[in-house]
């Protein structure tokens, strides 16, 4: 039977009736760009007047998108996803910290995160930004290759120093680190250092994933580069396949500073891309991990499809797929269903902390032509279906 991301029964039976209408009626606000305007700003603004609005934000959109506020409230959802077997991506959602005292408290909380991971059936993976541990103008000026004085040395070997201290504690407890690509301007240095972390932990096995974003229009070749270095040196290159997630900032960028922008000229640009890097990456699955993050349902069936070709198992390793907790369960639970390497990218964190977060969710399903009425017509399918 060829897979079909059209069975509700399966992509909801995690939800109960009342979790189901609130989902309606969370897609229902969002599918307004008027009223995602005016929701948004209205958050912004209580937030700087120190308004008790978190209390509704941690029952709607937190519930929705994001997994807890600790790690205890995480791990009641990530066993509710153990149950169908869908795997985690165990996602610390805090944003925008700077200064090396935060980035060094950062690193405890990530070893903490795999920690925990590594005593789970079902959390394989744990994300991480490199702007999570570094001065962003820093990375900037690596990217730059502008030269470093005696004291950004230094600085830029304690970012490295932290990004090893969580790829070895990861080594040690068999997890896998995806690390999340960056704005163009600063991308450089992070791939710099994920290809140094593969080619160290890399060996026989997969522990480190590199992230290339498909909407700029030069990251497919640099894929098949990545994945020549990777030959040469001797490790397993780690893949991450997304479209991407800064294009109006990345547009607007390149026109106010004059130059042309990286990202593709239009959607079926990035569509083409994304699903050759699937073929590629899938033709050559004995060299590369391959992690196809989408919400686009035609990447995924070609994905089944190739393996299909290939006579690679459903669950053969090192092929995993995800999305993001709270959006495309039907592809999710019908992929896990099938046997697939299925996974949530699941979010924790203080609600403060994750607003940024919550907000390009939102926004996100407001700009992403038919997302909100795809999840929309499936929520209505399935509360219609329960009725019968």
């Amino acid at each position: 039977m060829s897979l079909s991301f059209d069975n509700t029964e399966i992509a909801f039976r995690y939800k109960n009736d009342k979790q189901l209408k609130q989902a309606n009626f969370l897609f229902n606000s969002m599918s307004s760009s008027t009223l995602t305007r005016i929701g948004i700003a209205f958050t912004s603004a209580a937030l700087k007047m120190n308004l008790p609005i978190t209390g509704l934000i941690k029952r709607t959109i937190f519930e929705q998108f994001c997994g807890g506020e600790t790690l205890q409230e995480v791990a009641n959802t990530a066993e509710m996803l153990a149950k169908y077997n869908v795997g985690v991506a165990l996602d610390y959602g805090v944003e925008g910290k700077s200064g090396e005292a935060e980035f060094d408290k950062a690193v405890p909380e990530f070893i903490k995160a795999i920690q925990y991971a590594a005593s789970q059936k079902n959390i394989p993976f744990i994300p991480i930004k490199v702007t999570g541990f570094a001065r962003f103008s820093l990375l900037e000026k690596v990217h730059a290759q502008v030269p470093l004085n005696a004291d950004e040395e230094k600085e830029y070997a304690r970012v490295q120093d932290r990004i090893d201290a969580i790829c070895s504690v990861a080594n040690d407890h068999n997890l896998m680190i995806l690390v999340d690509a960056e704005e163009s301007w600063i991308q450089r240095p992070v791939d710099e250092l994920t290809d140094a972390m593969m080619e160290r932990y890399n060996k026989g096995k997969v522990v480190v994933f590199n992230t290339f974003q498909l909407y700029c229009h030069d990251r497919l070749a640099f894929l098949k580069v990545s994945h020549e270095r990777a030959k040469a040196k001797g490790y397993i290159l780690g893949a991450k396949l997304v479209r991407g997630a800064y294009m109006e900032k990345e547009r607007s960028r390149a026109i106010e500073m004059g130059y042309q922008s990286p990202i593709q000229p239009d959607k079926a640009s990035t569509d083409k891309d994304y699903n050759a890097a699937v073929s590629y990456c899938l033709n050559h699955h004995e060299e590369i991990a391959t992690f196809i993050g989408t919400h686009n349902e035609d990447s995924c069936l070609i994905a089944a499809d190739i393996m299909k070709q290939k006579q690679l198992p459903n669950d053969t390793p090192k092929v995993y797929f995800a999305q993001l907790f709270g959006m495309s369960d039907n592809m999710t639970f019908n992929l896990a269903n099938e046997g697939y390497h299925a996974s949530k990218y699941l979010p924790y964190g203080p609600v403060k902390d994750v607003i940024p977060y919550l907000m390009r969710r939102v926004q996100e399903n407001t700009s992403v032509k038919g997302q909100t009425g795809r999840e929309l017509s499936l929520i209505k399918k399935e509360i219609q279906r329960r009725k019968l």
